[in-house]
C-alpha cells in the first residue's frame, strides 16, 4: 500500500471514553492534554508514575492497576498505546483497528492509525503539527516549527493583521525588572497589538524600539525629584485614547500592583467605563536579587522575606512602614525605592534591635545589562552608598541570604 500524508483533524473527545494503556513517562507527558480536552479516561497499568498517580488520586483518571486484557478498547474513541510490552501494544493495536478506534502508539508509529502532532497554545488557538514526509518523520523538527510558531504568535511577529480581533481598552502590563526578555509573553503580545503605549521609565525600554511606526509612544516616566507626568494626567490619558476605539497599554516596571500605583489607574479606567486586562509582570523584589546570586529565601537561613517602600524616611510622618517591627524580624528584608534613605532606615533597624553587621547588598539597575552589586553592612551602608555612587533603581538586599549567594565571579550574570 502506498505511503500517503497523515489527514490532520481534530478530535472532540468531551466525555468520550480515552483508554490510555501504560503510566510512565510517555503517559505522563500526553495525559495532561487529555484531560483538558473533557476526555473520560481510563489509564490501565500496573505502575505509574507519581504524577500519574496524582491525577488519579484528584480524580482526573480512573486508574485500573492490571495489565492489559482483550476488550479494554471496547466503546473507545481514542487510545494511547505506551506500555513496555511489545506484544502487549501490538494486540491492543489489533484490537483498536478492528473496532476502529483511532490509536497513537508510541513504540511503533508505523503500526499506529493516528499520530500525535506537536501541539501548542495561544490565546485561544492551538497549533498543532505534522510532518507530511512519512519516511522522513524528525520530532525534532517538528517541534522546532511548532515552537516557532507559537512563540510568534505570543509575541506578536507572527499575526494575522488584517485580520486580527482587537478590542479596545486598556492593558495594565508589568514590564519585569528592566531586561526585554522578562516580561511575560502575553504582555509581549499585547504591547505588539497597541495602538498607545503609556511607558514608565523603569520599563523595559528595549521593547519600544520594536514598535511599529504608526504606534504612539507616551513617556509618562517619573523621575525622582526632577520631571514627572502627574498622576492625573497619566489617568486622563489612558481614558481618552481608550475612548477613541484604541488598544492602551500603560507600560510599568515590575508588576502594576507592586509600588506600582496599578490600582489607581484600574480605578479611574473603572470609573470612566473602560475595560481593562491586567498583566501581572515579574517584581524587581525578587527577580533583581536573583539575577544577583542572592536568593531572597534559603533553607536554615531565612524563612521568610519582606518587601518595603523606601521612599518615605523612618522618621518621616507619611511613613506606614512599622520599622521597629521590621528590625526584630530574622528573615530577609528588600528595599524598594530606598536608595537615598538606606542610611536612616539602617540606623533605624539598628536602634530597634537589628545587628550592624547585618549583611546588605544593593543591586543597581538589575538584570539589565548595566547591572552592578556593592556590598555592605547595616553600620556602613550609608557612607557605601555614598562612596560608591550607587543611583537609583537599585534593590537592597537586607539580610543574612546576601551572605549564602555565590561568589560574584560564579553568580549568574545579566544575559
Amino acid at each position: 500500500m502506498a505511503e500517503h500524508p497523515a489527514y490532520p483533524v481534530g478530535l472532540r473527545l468531551t466525555g468520550r471514553r480515552v483508554v490510555v494503556l501504560g503510566g510512565g513517562q510517555v503517559a505522563q507527558r500526553r495525559l495532561p492534554a487529555l484531560i483538558a480536552a473533557g476526555g473520560s479516561i481510563v489509564l490501565i497499568s500496573p505502575e505509574v508514575t507519581p504524577s500519574v498517580e496524582a491525577m488519579a488520586d484528584a480524580g482526573e483518571i480512573t486508574w485500573e492497576r492490571r495489565r492489559y486484557a482483550e476488550g479494554d478498547l471496547t466503546d473507545a474513541w481514542y487510545a494511547l498505546i505506551a506500555t513496555g510490552d511489545g506484544e502487549a501494544n501490538a494486540r491492543a493495536s489489533a484490537e483498536a483497528e478492528r473496532h476502529r478506534v483511532w490509536c497513537v502508539r508510541s513504540d511503533d508509529a508505523d503500526q499506529a492509525t493516528a499520530w500525535t502532532p506537536a501541539t501548542g497554545h495561544s490565546e485561544g488557538v492551538t497549533v498543532a503539527v505534522l510532518t507530511t514526509d512519512v519516511k522522513g518523520r524528525d520530532p525534532r523538527h517538528t517541534a522546532a516549527i511548532r515552537d516557532a510558531v507559537v512563540e510568534g504568535l505570543r509575541d506578536g511577529t507572527l499575526v494575522a493583521r488584517h485580520h486580527r480581533t482587537r478590542t479596545p481598552g486598556v492593558a495594565l502590563v508589568g514590564g519585569g525588572p528592566g531586561d526585554p526578555d522578562l516580561i511575560t509573553v502575553r504582555g509581549r503580545r499585547l504591547l505588539a497589538e497597541a495602538d498607545v503605549v503609556i511607558a514608565d521609565r523603569l520599563g523595559p525600554r528595549d521593547l519600544l524600539a520594536e514598535l511599529p511606526p504608526h504606534v504612539e509612544v507616551i513617556d509618562a516616566a517619573k523621575i525622582p525629584y526632577g520631571r514627572f507626568m502627574a498622576q492625573e494626567a497619566i489617568n486622563h490619558a489612558l481614558i481618552e485614547h481608550a475612548r477613541q476605539g484604541k488598544a492602551v497599554v500603560r507600560l510599568k516596571g515590575g508588576d502594576p500592583y507592586v509600588f506600582g500605583r496599578g490600582m489607581e489607574e484600574l480605578h479611574a479606567l473603572a470609573e470612566a467605563g473602560i475595560a481593562c486586562t491586567v498583566v501581572p509582570g515579574i517584581s524587581s523584589s525578587i527577580s533583581v536579587p536573583g539575577a544577583a546570586g542572592i536568593p531572597v529565601t534559603h533553607r536554615g537561613v531565612a524563612h521568610e522575606f519582606t518587601v518595603v517602600s523606601g521612599h518615605v524616611a523612618p522618621d518621616d510622618e507619611r511613613s506606614l512602614v512599622d520599622w521597629p517591627s521590621l528590625a526584630k524580624l530574622t528573615g530577609t528584608l528588600v528595599v524598594l525605592m530606598g536608595v537615598d534613605k538606606i542610611g536612616r532606615i539602617a540606623e533605624t533597624l539598628v536602634a530597634h534591635g537589628r545587628s550592624p553587621e547585618t549583611p546588605v547588598a544593593l543591586v543597581q539597575e538589575g538584570t539589565t545589562a548595566a547591572q552592578r552589586r556593592v556590598d555592605a553592612t547595616l553600620a556602613t551602608v550609608g557612607e557605601t552608598v555614598r562612596a560608591e555612587g550607587v543611583k537609583p533603581p537599585a534593590v537592597i538586599v537586607i539580610g543574612e541570604v546576601v551572605n549564602v549567594g555565590l561568589p560574584a565571579a560564579r553568580a549568574p550574570q545579566p544575559s
